[in-house]
Formats: C-alpha cells, structure tokens, sequence
C-alpha cells in the first residue's frame, strides 16, 4: 500500500479511482501551467486498476479526474463463476489501494463468494433435487412462499422439482440471495452435423482467432453439466456471431437463434452459409416475412413477443418447443425483453448461450440474464483485444453545442423529458455535424441518432440517404451494399444502425442523440466503427450534445461503459472546432 496507489474503497463497497495524479518538481511541490493552475499526469496505475477491477466491479460514474465503482454481489458471482476467490478480489483491492481496505468490505465479498454453488440443484431418476451442504439453509429459504410453492418437499427433508421448475426456483433463490449452481444437466437435442469451413464460400480463408476458440470452449466445459449455459461478453465488431457459430460446432445439435432485428437474422443465416457446411435446406428464417422452422432457425425477440392486444398469449412462443433443440442462442443479450425471461424459466433443459458487447442492463435485470440464461463465462477487455489488432483503436470525441435563441426559452419551460428532446434536437448539430463530415473528406462515415424529425433535417440538409424502422428491408440492404462498395460514403441511421449492421470499412460515426442514459446503446454505436481496417487506420467516435442541459447530462451517463473499457472523451466546445480537430483525422 503506497500513497500514490489509486483507489480508495469505502465501507458502502463504492470504489473511488484516481485516473490522474498531480504532476511534482523534485522537491515534491506541485508544478503549474502557464495560467497557474496544478499540472496534472494521467495516473500511471489508473489503466492497470480499470483492468483489475473489471471482473468483479461495475463502473458507476467516470467524470474527469475521479471515477467510481462499486461492487454487487452480481458482480461478484459472476468473477465467481469465472473461478475468481475471494482471497484473489481481497488481493487485488489491497494491492490497488492507497489507504486500508475496510474490514466489512471484504467480509461481504466472501460471503457472496460462499454463497456461490452453497445451492445446487441435480439431476435424479425422476427429476431434480435441490441440495445444500448447510442443513440449516434449506429449511430457512423453505419458510419464502416463492420458493416453496415451486417444489415439492418431502416428508424425509428431501427438495425436488421438475425440469418445468427449475427456472422460478432459481429466479427465486437469487431475489434472496442465493445463487443456484445448476448441475442438473442439459437435453442433448436432435443432433445436427455443423463444421466450421476453413475457407468460406467467398474464397477467403476462415478460422477461429484464439479469443472465440477460448470462449466457445468455457461456455461448452467439454459438453459437462459445468458449462452449457451462460454468457459470452466480446466487444462489438470482435466476432461474436462467429463464436456463437464455434458453439454450435461444439455442440452439434438443433440450434434456436434469437436476436435483434430482421436484418441481423439475415446476417445470421448469410454467416451460417458462408462459414459453416450447413445447407439452405438446414436454415430457416422465422420472421414476419417467412416463418421457415428448419434444423438452425432464427427469429427475432420482436417477432416472438408479438400478440393481438396485452391480453393476448404470445402466438409464436410455441417455436420453442416445435423442435428438439439442443442449443438456444440469444443474441444481444442485454436486450432480452421480460416475455422472453419467462419462456426462459421454461427451458433450463437446454443449453442457453447469450452474446453480448456488454451485461449492462437499463433495467437493473442483470441477476436475471444471471440465474436464467447463466453466468459470465468469458470476458476480453474491449482495449486487449484493440492492442492485439482484432477491433480497430478508436478516438472518442464530445462536441458541446449551445443552446441559442429562441430555443434556449422553450427548453427552460419544458417538462423533464420534454427537455431532453429539445436539447437533443437542437438544430445547431446540423452545422456541427456538417463541419465534422468535412473533416473527414475520405471518410466512411455513419450519422446516428434518436429522433426521426431530426435525422430526417439531417438527411435533407446533407443531401444523405436515411435509413429507419420504416426503410423496407430490400432498401436497407441496398443502401448497405452501395456503403460497402463505396458508391456511398454516408449513411444517416436511426435506432436500426445500433445492432447487426456490418459495415466492416465504417470508420467515423456521429451520434446526434440517443436513449437518454443507455450505456448499451453507447457500446454499440462505436462498435459500428470498430471492425478493424484494412489500412489499420484507427477510427473516430463524435457525440455531439448540447451543453448546460439534460442531453450532456445523459451523455455523462451513456459514457460510463466505454470508460470503464479504456475509452477516453475528449471534450470540445462547437465554437472551438476548427482549433481542436486538427489532429483528429482518419482519412
């Protein structure tokens, strides 16, 4: 423990993190700039301690100088579940930090650590039984209604369940406190031959980068009941897709593909039959536009939580079981809506893969995608795998825009929410995102934002085409192919461009607005860059927000994940450009 040590761990598990220190003479007094004020340094055990901390911290907020974090007994079941000890958390908190570590903290890290795997559930001849090494626990959680009407208990003591129950027994059990280990094993599902093809259909040469061979081994633990279910986190633009295709290898059974949009199946099946030995006769496409069931399907979270009215069942959830599936794939896990949770509690019989860029929810669900879907399985830092040449390095830039004129009085009268949109669609980010576009004059460049009536101004005045939830599919795809080819340079996109686009030559993206505080959203937006470039060229990620008001608030918020990945923002007032951005090009 020395005094230049960056973090300070308070008795509330909050993490205080110094990313900067001040920068001394040798006679240890502070040093000033020309203007007076103390000189600073970034801290030089500040990248160190974000990467250490990562497996069993969450990162909560990131202003300049002081980040904060703190740790949740979520957090640390899943560094438990990756085979972290409590001794390894209370090693690195006290080598990290500058003052001693409260006694309190450490005891609830282990605590949450000996409650890992305290509760198991295993297969028997008839079912499942839930166990404990501590006689005294079951008896106890037994006394929660929500856990007894799920089981059956027996005159012997004995717990059981059956495949239908082990879902809502684990649901309930986390509320408490208690983690379930489920040992109780998986279907196997009708088999199906998939292998990975070492050239694809394209002519390229294909195979599996160290990172997606390592996770889709700790997700499959050798096809034992220690793995099977759980969640794979890569950064955006590492591959997932490809290590989701690597898992179905490995199991080599009937596989259920969930994910986010229409367009994102088609990338799907186009990845399936360019990379793997399946057939068209194989993959099937499930969606408003063709409903196919075939040995690989793939659907949309949107198309099975469709009904009639809110009193209607789900008419599409009967996919689940139309077949003997022996894998179920949801991509973008993050975004799994609650209908689907449910279903999910249903189907612990099979083995379940979430892919993610992020296990941020902005509903608070993480201990969900947790007991339902299972526990983080493989982690790569987004900055690892950007050192090692698989995601491209990206600078990220805030534009600070004013708010002039008449506009500034609308927004002083408007309602909270009514504020964020008037902030978000201020009209001075057309001139500022058209000063950044000519920046970057070779550019591949992608527009995001919230607000149709904005992109739509956005569209008309930069004479770019707009693709929205209203663009038919054959335009989108058209319109990605001419970006692709070149034929277009820019594209203004909205909400749609926050998942399954593959514009691998993107390197300039612009955010206009965004979902108020969403860290995930954020994370995926500059994944759209991050694809690395064939020149190794780095790429550039603009937020432009308008200052003094609840859109720079928020952005603040959305920025929280990247942080915590290594990203740093630099700040720019609009009016500043010009001077500002001189070094920032990626043509």
């Amino acid at each position: 423990m020395m005094p230049d040590d960056p973090v300070i761990v308070q008795p509330d598990r909050t993490l205080m993190v110094h990313t900067v220190r001040t920068v001394v003479d040798e006679k240890g007094a502070p040093r000033r700039d020309d203007a007076g004020r103390p000189m600073t340094e970034e801290h030089p055990r500040y990248a160190e301690a974000r990467d250490r901390l990562a497996p069993f911290a969450e990162l909560e907020k990131s202003p300049d100088y002081l980040h904060t974090y703190r740790i949740t007994a979520v957090s640390v079941w899943n560094a438990a579940a990756l085979r972290m000890t409590a001794a390894e958390i209370a090693e690195t908190l006290q080598d990290l930090a500058c003052v001693p570590v409260p006694p309190n903290v450490i005891s609830e890290i282990t605590s949450w650590i000996d409650r890992y795997g305290l509760l198991r559930i295993e297969r028997r001849e008839n079912g499942f039984e839930l166990l404990s090494d501590d006689p005294a626990i079951l008896p106890d959680l037994l006394g929660h209604d929500s856990v007894r009407k799920q089981c059956t208990v027996h005159a012997d003591g004995r717990v059981t369940l059956d495949d239908l129950q082990r879902g809502g027994v684990k649901q309930a059990l986390i509320k408490l406190g208690f983690p379930v280990d489920d040992r109780g094993g998986y279907l196997d599902g009708d088999p199906l031959d998939i292998r990975l093809r070492d050239e694809t259909v394209r002519g390229a040469p294909f195979g599996l980068r160290p990172y997606q061979e390592g996770a889709a081994a700790a997700f499959h633990a050798g096809g034992s009941e220690l793995g099977g279910s759980g969640v794979i986190v890569l950064p955006c633009g590492a591959g997932k897709t490809v290590t989701g295709m690597a898992t179905m290898a490995l199991v080599g059974c009937k596989t259920l593909i969930l994910t986010t949009n229409t367009i994102a199946v088609r990338q799907w099946k186009e990845e399936l039959l360019d990379k793997t030995w399946l057939t068209e006769d194989e993959v099937g496409e499930y969606t408003g536009e063709t409903k196919v069931v075939k040995p690989v399907t793939i659907t949309t979270y949107q198309m099975l939580t469709w009904r009639k009215s809110k009193t209607d069942d789900f008419l599409h959830f009967g996919l689940f079981s139309s077949e003997n599936w022996g894998l179920v794939i949801y991509d973008e896990v993050h975004l799994l809506p609650a209908p689907i949770f449910r279903v999910t509690a249903d189907l612990q019989a099979r083995r379940r893969l979430g892919l993610t860029a992020t296990l941020v929810r902005e509903d608070n669900k993480e201990d969900e995608v947790f007991c339902l879907i299972g526990p983080k399985r493989y982690d790569v830092p987004w900055k690892v795998l950007e050192r090692q040449g698989f995601i491209a390095a990206a600078s990220c830039v805030e534009v600070r825009v004013p708010l002039d004129g008449n506009l500034r009085t609308i927004y002083a009268s408007a309602g909270a929410r009514s504020k964020f949109r008037v902030a978000s669609e201020n009209h001075a980010k057309v001139d500022v995102t058209a000063k950044l576009i000519q920046r970057h004059t070779e550019g591949r460049i992608l527009v995001i934002g919230q607000y149709l009536d904005q992109l739509d101004a956005l569209s008309r005045a930069l004479r770019a085409p707009l693709i929205t939830g209203k663009t038919p599919n054959a335009d989108r795809e058209r319109l990605y192919e001419a970006f692709k080819s070149g034929e277009e340079r820019l594209l203004i996109v909205s909400k749609v461009g926050n998942f399954a686009i593959d514009l691998p030559d993107a390197n300039v993206a612009i955010q206009v607005s965004g979902t108020f505080g969403s860290r995930q959203e954020e994370a995926q937006r500059l994944g759209r860059i991050l694809r690395p470039k064939s020149d190794g060229s780095a790429a550039v990620f603009y937020s432009v927000v308008t200052a003094g008001t609840r859109d720079q608030e928020f952005a603040e918020k959305r920025q929280l994940f990247l942080t915590e990945q290594g990203y740093t923002y630099d700040i720019i007032e609009a009016s500043a450009l010009d001077s500002k951005l001189s070094g920032v090009t990626v043509d």
